[in-house]
């Protein structure tokens, strides 16, 4: 006679037969898989040099530390400053965004007259952080805007092209757009 696999339901829902199959039937999942001579060689060769014993491999962590290189060393250490840093919650970093933040490009000299320069914070929330975004690029465009009328004061710029004319008529709302945003920081 034979033995039966009793149905089984698969993962969709459905349902396999009933199976029957022959004495000494061993499932697939419970089939060892193969492995030729030199894998059990291998598997069966200690980690170890030849000569070594166990209790000589098994180092204490400061004398495995001693066996690392000088790069793997200084490596070593620059992980820990990481993990240090972010566990700070790195004040470090938020100072150089700051500081980033109220520097302007061109170093100051290209401001546009009567224009103050705001002190952002350091973005809080999506919405801060897309407004100091706003006013960084409204900065920039007034300068843009500024160095063309000083090109053209200086008579560099002979004949204006119609959207270099167009820039310089949007200095005016440029200018009131940004002090808006400024204000709501």
């Amino acid at each position: 006679m034979g033995k039966y696999i009793a149905s089984t339901q698969r993962p969709d829902g459905t349902w396999r037969k009933q199976r029957r199959v022959k004495e000494g039937y061993v499932p697939q999942e419970e089939v060892p898989v193969y492995e030729n001579k030199y894998v059990k060689f291998f598997k069966s060769k200690p980690e170890l040099p030849p000569g070594l014993s166990p209790e000589a491999g098994a180092r204490p962590d400061g004398a495995a530390a001693a066996a690392l290189s000088k790069a793997a060393k200084r490596n070593l250490k620059r992980k820990e400053k990481r993990k240090q840093q972010q566990e700070k919650g790195e004040p470090e970093v938020d100072g150089l965004v700051q500081a980033l933040e109220r520097s302007s490009l061109g170093g100051g000299a290209t401001e546009a007259p009567g224009e103050e320069e705001a002190t952002p914070q350091p973005p809080c929330d999506g919405a801060a952080a897309e407004r100091l975004r706003k006013i960084k690029n409204l900065r920039k465009k007034l300068r843009q805007v500024q160095e063309l009328q000083q090109r053209l004061d200086a008579g560099d710029l002979k004949q204006p092209t119609r959207e270099q004319l167009e820039k310089l008529g949007r200095r005016k709302a440029l200018q009131e757009e940004l002090q808006e945003l400024e204000r709501d920081l």
